[in-house]
């Protein structure tokens, strides 16, 4: 579990790093505010994630879970379900139908990691490119590999406050933040981090004449060097340099995202597998819904007395 502690710490100074955190500005969720997932080991995680499914939460026991025979809510605990849990990473196992994630990870350990938080580049009609998606991959690798020792109960604090700090004020020259009780500008840390990121970068181009590992890693540099080339300044300043306010600018350019689609339709065969795996997952359905014995209520009953 290192390795997803080691992500908290450093997620923060990614040049992207005003579009990978979630603040507490839009999507969030204020009850999780005082939530401590411990990321030191699986155990502690799945212990700490499942008391906070167990724990009862004033604001929603206040709503009621069922009422007039209508569900308000599946309980009124402060995460009703794993899912709830808004992180930047998730340690994951694929669940069997019906079982608790917890419980996946718990009997068969963590099969891959859930990225989130990795907001879409609105200047890519993607929302990502090949450089962007190598780099991203050098970075997970570099959290795996750096040491990270066992969180203690005052860095969970301190990684929310800077989390917000880059979140609301990354773009202010000279943000400091806090490294282990010392400050350190946003600029100088991230510098720090791609730097260290160079061996990785080199071992994954190993073979390749091109080294697209290491191009990345120059042009992320390069972003830290010059915030001026990060999306959401060149978003700025395509906005001045038309006059419009951010809701034009995302207007016009999704309509140019969609010209972009609609003159590259798929091939037939392409056109044939989708419809096929969409019949597939309706047929699918229908055997589930007709092969359904329990009511909502056991079901719901069942779901969470697992353990």
């Amino acid at each position: 579990m290192e390795q997803f502690k080691e992500f908290d710490d450093h997620t923060l100074f990614h040049p992207y790093a005003t579009s990978l955190r979630m603040s507490d500005i839009g999507y969030k969720s204020k009850n999780q505010a005082s939530l401590k997932i411990d990321y030191n080991s699986l155990e502690g995680y799945v212990q700490s994630l499942s008391a906070a499914i167990n724990t009862p939460y004033p604001e929603y026991q206040a709503i009621g879970v069922k009422i007039d025979g209508d569900y308000q809510q599946l309980n009124a605990n402060i995460l009703q379900i794993e899912n709830e849990f808004y992180s930047t990473m998730r340690p994951k196992q694929i669940a069997k139908s019906g079982e608790k994630p917890t419980l996946a990870l718990k009997r068969r350990g963590v099969l891959y990691v859930e990225m989130r938080s990795l907001d879409l580049n609105l200047l890519n009609p993607i929302g990502i490119d090949e450089s962007t998606a190598r780099f991203v991959e050098a970075f997970l690798l570099y959290c795996l590999l750096h040491d990270s020792p066992p969180q203690g109960p005052d860095e969970f604090q301190v990684n929310n406050s800077n989390q917000l700090l880059v979140a609301n004020q990354g773009r202010r020259p000279g943000l400091e933040l806090n490294r282990n009780g010392t400050p350190v500008t946003l600029q100088n840390w991230a510098h720090d981090i791609l730097c260290a990121m160079q061996p990785i970068c080199a071992v994954l181009d190993r073979g390749s004449l091109d080294r697209p590992y290491q191009l990345a890693l120059q042009q992320q540099l390069a972003v830290v060097d010059n915030p001026a080339l990060t999306p959401s300044a060149r978003i700025l300043a395509c906005m001045r340099e038309n006059g419009q306010e951010f809701g034009c600018f995302a207007s016009n350019t999704s309509a140019l995202h969609k010209h972009y689609f609609n003159a590259e339709p798929l091939d037939a065969d392409s056109q044939r597998q989708f419809e096929e795996l969409a019949a597939s997952s309706l047929q699918k359905q229908a055997e589930i819904e007709a092969g359904d014995e329990l009511d909502f209520d056991e079901f719901l009953s069942r779901y969470f007395a697992q353990s």
